[in-house]
């Protein structure tokens, strides 16, 4: 099995995934980046490799069983196994005017979208990475989350917390508390999981809104994948620290 480091970065072909990519191959980790679009994936891989990062493309739809599962078969062949899992990919579902989703109008069809990516889609390729994993020496999950997942900043009206997402919120929520479990449940095992929080990003997630780069944005998850033996587990965090639930 070889030395070098390998990461799985999902949703990594533009914008924050792809910076985290490109920020783990500088630390000399082989970086798979798993996206559903051929065309985009190609081109991504590409441009990292003309980085400077040993980079691999990984064919993964997040929401679908058999996607993950030959994305996993493909890491066993190319790496034996995995040290590193972000998962990244993520959506926000359909915005109404002024970027809000009314939780008194909200489509439930829409909810269960954005979950079934941003929530499911994370156990789903979780468990699939786990056995690849526990192969490594040092194990790091990072689950990219966001500020608006925080109920104490929500409920907090002196708080400028940007547009109420009654679907893309709660769902991140609801992931926090699914890396809580993880945490819970893998604790004791070397496996560290933690929750990132890019801050706001100008991509075109946010139709480039934003005052922070794709690389900021990137800064924390990239530091919780690296962390040392030893190191939290089951937190929440930003660039300035940790973030209340």
């Amino acid at each position: 099995m070889s030395e070098t480091k390998t990461a799985l970065v999902t949703g990594a072909n533009k914008g924050i995934g792809y910076e985290i990519a490109k920020g783990l191959g500088t630390f000399g980790f082989r970086v798979g980046v798993g996206a559903r679009d051929k065309a985009r994936r190609e081109s991504a891989v590409e441009k990292l490799r003309a980085a400077g990062v040993d980079a691999f493309g990984v064919p993964l739809d997040v929401t679908g069983d058999r996607s993950v599962a030959d994305a996993a078969q493909l890491l066993a062949r190319e790496a034996g196994r995995l040290d590193v899992l972000v998962n990244n990919a993520g959506i926000s579902g359909e915005m109404g005017p002024g970027w809000v989703q009314d939780p008194t109008t909200l489509d439930l069809d829409l909810v269960r979208t954005v979950v079934e990516t941003n929530v499911i889609g994370v156990i789903r390729v979780t468990n699939a990475m786990l056995p690849l994993l526990r192969r490594s020496a040092a194990p790091r999950i990072v689950n990219v989350s966001s500020g608006v997942a925080s109920l104490t900043r929500q409920a907090d009206p002196a708080i400028e917390i940007g547009p109420v997402m009654a679907a893309y919120a709660p769902s991140k929520t609801f992931l926090n508390a699914v890396t809580v479990q993880y945490a819970r449940q893998l604790a004791g095992t070397g496996v560290l999981v933690n929750a990132a929080c890019p801050g706001l990003v100008a991509t075109d997630f946010t139709g480039f809104h934003g005052p922070r780069t794709p690389e900021q944005g990137a800064a924390t998850a990239i530091r919780l994948a690296t962390l040392p033996d030893g190191g939290p587990t089951g937190s929440f965090a930003e660039d300035a620290g940790a973030i209340p639930w």
